[in-house]
């Protein structure tokens, strides 16, 4: 790379490009014109598709797996965006830099100088940035110090597009540093922090944000944001409460009402609600934004960029089921994940792998030897653990007994001793630091969740939590693992498709096969199946009018909701596909989330006034939203939600709650029946931040 490869794209000096196009433009502190807003946005391609900034989940590796499965004319409609980074450790710390963006295999000094770019030939261009693989890329960064993000951005910007504040981080830790959206209400040092690079950088700055309570307030925000000189804005549809069980359903009313009062040459990014492919364009026209940008679907599903492939070329990769919904199966996955971080990343070619297993290899070839998750390990069907955790012999204790007539003793010299010397000390491992390592068990267990949930495949489930950052044969066993659990799946669900042609067969229809195996009865007498479940709770919907039965109303309305969302996604465990998480009534009763001492405070105070007018309605009615019959999950148009309480408390508190399981059902009605609507359809925050 060359200073003239990180300059920005020539202008004349009227602000034209050279074909006499007219662009906006903005001043740098070196005397360049720098492009801005739209004619940035354009310059790029006008790319629709955003791989969202995760915390330590959108590393180079991730990156590429997902571009991999985009053809090279659909990457240049993705925009990827770096991990976060806390701008004064980038800034301040050399290792920091160097373990979290490689842009180069030689460490650059802190801002690196065009003259030592041109220093470097191609070969010593690695990773982060690289113009071959890696962009277009968004670098994003935390600060509240315009001078100390300032100099952090200028280590970067000569190997990416723009440089982005982040705005949206709404974690413990942000409140702590003052940084995310916590300065959502300094408008002033947001102000300045944005008005500062778009001064003195040669590339653009961008801002990801959170809605504010009202659509007008979040209105004026965006002007602030735009009018300090960012050149395009990401919206994340949740305000700032809005977080881990209370994560509920972004709002892209908001999204829509900014697009309908800001500029037409505002660039607005849209975030939120993106479950699978088909909501890109349903977003996209909800929304009006210029493109949409994906966090956790990406980190559970990295195929959800792609267009699927036509009836008929699915190929060894790609899954279609009878229903003809499909999917990337898991291996798939897998492999190329393996294969990304064996190329790009360790620099060697990947091992050699046998075509993935289809069910209609039984036919031409015989079946590939694969060790098995489910049988017990024996002598020549043995899985062999890493190599990290075979068991070593003890050097101490005695040697196996041997055969003396076949086997002479060893000879002995008058000085040996009887005593076994000691072992040689083993030196200590070198600790892992590159990103692309670290990110891979997390990444894995994303991508795994429904397989491993399934208790036959709790052995790659335990195999991967052993799993050591770098130990790279470690991962590569739990791909031979995970190969042999997607190939039993896949037999499974042929073999559930020829029971299902014989029932045909004598007479019975598909509706009626359907409605045996999922609308069956179990032991507790309720019905089976999603068919079943929706059944269950609407005949649960029909309370009465006293409080307990309204809130029960409520609540059932809103499973009824889920069920349809976890429909319209739901795929086989064996292929890739988002988490959906449960309603926060069902989060009360496992115990995965506790209500806080307000919540608990706020209940007692509601009981008390119920008391003393006369009756639970008061209750009811303070507690209960009015139910709707729209499915606002699975059409994605979605309301202004509640405020939510926090689930914030003391870990003595915690353990209380936790323990009151009768109590907390009860608290679990009412709690349920005022959030459970806004909680439809969404996922596992995950490594997001923002």
């Amino acid at each position: 790379m060359t200073s003239a490869d990180c300059a920005p794209s020539p202008t004349t000096a009227n602000g034209d490009m050279p074909n006499g196009t007219s662009v906006s433009s903005a001043p740098t502190e070196n005397g360049f014109k720098k492009l801005h807003g739209r004619a940035f946005y354009e310059s790029l391609g006008s790319p629709k598709m955003i791989l969202a900034p995760m915390v330590d989940q959108s590393e180079f590796a991730w990156r590429m797996v997902s571009r991999s499965f985009l053809s090279p004319e659909e990457n240049k409609n993705l925009i990827a965006y770096s991990p976060m980074l806390h701008a004064r450790m980038f800034m301040e710390k050399e290792k920091f830099r160097s373990h979290h963006f490689q842009p180069t295999r030689a460490p650059l000094p802190c801002p690196p100088d065009a003259y030592h770019i041109s220093q470097f030939p191609p070969t010593d261009i690695y990773l982060d940035g690289n113009p071959a693989v890696d962009r277009p890329l968004f670098v994003q960064f935390c600060a509240n110090n315009p001078d100390e993000l300032l100099q952090a951005a200028k280590y970067v910007q000569p190997f990416c597009d723009a440089v982005d504040l982040n705005l949206g981080c709404p974690q413990g830790i942000a409140r702590r540093g003052h940084y995310g959206a916590f300065l959502q209400e300094d408008w002033p040092i947001i102000h300045s922090v944005i008005s500062k690079l778009h001064t003195h950088l040669s590339v653009p700055v961008t801002a990801k944000l959170r809605i504010l309570e009202t659509k007008e307030r979040t209105l004026d925000y965006a002007r602030m944001v735009l009018s300090a000189g960012a050149s395009i804005i990401t919206v994340h549809g949740r305000q700032r409460e809005q977080k881990g069980h209370n994560t509920g359903l972004a709002d892209w009313t908001v999204i829509r009402y900014l697009r309908d009062n800001l500029p037409w040459d505002t660039v607005i990014f849209a975030n939120g609600n993106i479950l699978n492919h088909d909501d890109i364009a349903v977003c996209l026209q909800e929304t009006g934004a210029d493109a949409v940008m994906s966090a956790e679907g990406n980190l559970y599903d990295p195929s959800i960029f792609a267009t699927p492939p036509a009836p008929g070329n699915e190929g060894r990769e790609y899954w279609r089921g009878r229903d003809g919904k499909g999917g990337y199966r898991m291996d798939a996955v897998y492999r190329r994940y393996m294969d990304i971080i064996h190329r790009y990343v360790l620099e060697s070619d990947p091992p050699e792998r046998q075509p993935l297993f289809v069910p209609s290899d039984l036919a031409t070839r015989p079946p590939t030897t694969l060790p098995s998750t489910n049988s017990p390990a024996s002598p020549n069907n043995e899985v062999q653990e890493p190599a990290h955790k075979r068991h070593k012999p003890n050097p101490h204790s005695p040697p196996p007994a041997t055969d003396t007539k076949s086997t002479n003793p060893p000879p002995t010299s008058p000085t040996s001793s009887n005593k076994t010397p000691p072992p040689p000390k083993r030196s200590k491992p070198k600790p892992v630091t590159n990103p692309n390592l670290l990110a891979m068990q997390p990444h894995l267990f994303h991508l795994l969740r429904s397989l491993v949930a399934q208790p036959r495949n709790h052995p790659i489930r335990d195999a991967l939590g052993r799993c050591k950052a770098g130990d790279i044969p470690a991962f590569e066993h739990v791909l031979s693992m995970v190969e042999e659990a997607v190939r039993d799946g896949l037999l499974e669900y042929e073999r559930e498709g020829v029971n299902e042609t014989e029932a045909r067969g004598n007479g019975a229809s598909a509706e009626t096969v359907r409605d045996e195996r999922g609308r069956g009865k179990d032991e507790c007498g309720q019905r089976e199946g999603i068919a079943g479940a929706v059944e269950n709770a609407a005949e649960e919907a029909n309370g009465t009018g006293t409080a307990e039965e309204k809130a029960a109303d409520a609540e059932a309305h809103a499973r009824i909701e889920a069920i349809r969302v976890r429909q319209r996604i739901r795929r086989p465990w064996f292929i890739a596909q988002p988490y959906i998480r449960p309603l926060p009534s069902e989060a009360l009763q496992k115990g995965s989330m506790t209500l806080s001492r307000k919540q608990k405070a706020r209940l007692e105070k509601q009981k008390q006034e119920a008391g003393e007018a006369g009756g639970d309605a008061a209750v009811a009615a303070t507690t209960t939203p009015t139910p709707t019959t729209e499915t606002e999950a699975e059409t994605q148009t979605c309301h202004q939600p509640k405020p939510k309480p926090t689930t914030e408390g003391s870990p003595k508190e915690q353990n209380q709650n936790q323990g009151k399981g009768q109590d907390q059902g009860t608290e679990t009605q009412q709690i349920g029946a005022e959030q459970a609507r806004d909680d439809v359809g969404t996922v596992r925050p995950a490594a997001v931040c923002g």
